[in-house]
């Protein structure tokens, strides 16, 4: 009985699911496909519960989820060279990288961040590209260790470098993060938060054309029946540019329609402005973080805060902080460590930018 439930799911699943715009673009051998395979892993029940601040009750709280985007903690081919992120990872500690924002993210409730490659301690074979040109990045397994030492307690895997390396990376990707503790999230997991009974759902998922947002919303209406607020934390866009397509607005707006509390972006690798939708956030682009992909990168990005007001089990005010930051600060070096922008003048302007008063952040 089990197994034939598990057959008329995945059917379902594949009935609902959005084809993107071209045939092309369709690739049946994606490990972000929920419908290939299961991973073979112990029952996960999530990150360890939060510890109470000051002033809390069970019936008086605040659930505070910080949200970056692109960690890219690998380099290219998983090869060591002078200056490139294996390089600093080898002489220097995990808690190195994120020793500027730890205590941010260990002072919220839990930390959600957009992992962008693959973690294996395999030399496997890259998947081949069609792209030109075509990066593939991938880092051992223990590079975990920088995301647990700094107080992150979930990642997105719903990206276009977790299949660098096929299947088998992607699922050697899955019990790194799992065996490290973290909850993690991808075109076929939601993954949920909770704290004092109150719950919180990320959908992660794949953005590539409008059509994909169908998909999206289907896991938002199996989502609303296990949570109190859905958040959609989605990859797509074009990269480089610091205006989203009207597709993708458009898109964006109608996850809010069907129910998203709260919309963020990523994959860009530059920040893209914010707008209040029907009352509902929508973040275009989060932009780099900790990102090993290039030694040059657009130095400004942010920490997206929300923060859920619950009294008696019933959300009563709902905010948002946003904290910006540089994605190094390594002069025009990428010394791979993010960290808060202290100069009121430079964080004004990416807090303006964000609000669309600035046509840049930088």
């Amino acid at each position: 009985m089990k197994r034939l439930f598990v057959v008329l799911l995945a059917v379902l699943q594949l009935l609902a699911w959005s084809l993107p715009a071209s045939a092309a673009e369709w690739d049946p051998t994606d490990p972000n496909d929920p419908l290939l395979w299961e991973p073979d892993l112990p029952e996960f029940d999530g990150p360890m519960p939060p510890t109470p601040r000051a002033g809390e009750t069970e019936d008086s709280f605040q659930v505070i989820v910080s949200f970056t985007g692109d960690m890219l903690l690998a380099s290219l081919h998983g090869r060591r060279a002078a200056g490139n992120f294996l390089d600093y990872a080898a002489r220097q500690e995990p808690e190195y990288f994120l020793q500027h924002v730890r205590p941010i993210f260990q002072a919220d409730d839990f930390t959600v961040v957009n992992l962008e490659n693959v973690l294996t301690d395999r030399n496997l074979t890259p998947k081949e590209k069609s792209t030109d040109p075509a990066y593939w990045f991938r880092a051992p397994a223990a590079n975990t260790g920088i995301l647990t030492s700094s107080g992150v307690e979930a990642v997105s895997l719903a990206n276009n470098h977790t299949g660098d390396y096929g299947t088998a990376g992607y699922k050697d990707t899955v019990k790194a993060v799992s065996a490290a503790g973290l909850e993690y999230g991808d075109n076929g997991r939601t993954f949920y938060l909770e704290k004092n009974g109150y719950r919180v759902a990320v959908i992660c998922h794949g953005l590539w054309n409008e059509g994909q947002a169908g998909a999206i919303l289907q896991r938002l209406k199996a989502a609303e029946q296990e949570s109190d607020f859905q958040v959609v934390f989605y990859h797509g866009g074009k990269e480089g540019v610091h205006t989203p397509e009207p597709w993708r607005i458009r898109a964006s707006r109608r996850l809010v329609d069907g129910g998203a509390d709260l919309v963020l972006g990523n994959h860009p690798h530059v920040l893209q402005p914010r707008e209040v939708y029907k009352g509902r956030e929508i973040v275009y682009s989060l932009g780099n973080f900790c990102f090993g992909g290039s030694r040059g990168p657009e130095n400004r990005t942010l920490i997206y805060q929300l923060i859920l007001q619950v009294e008696n089990g019933e959300l009563a005010g709902t905010s948002s902080e946003l904290i910006p930051c540089y994605v190094h600060t390594g002069g025009k070096v990428n010394n791979y460590c993010p960290a808060p922008i202290e100069d009121e003048a430079q964080a004004r302007r990416v807090l303006d930018f964000m609000d669309g008063k600035a046509k840049l952040p930088i």
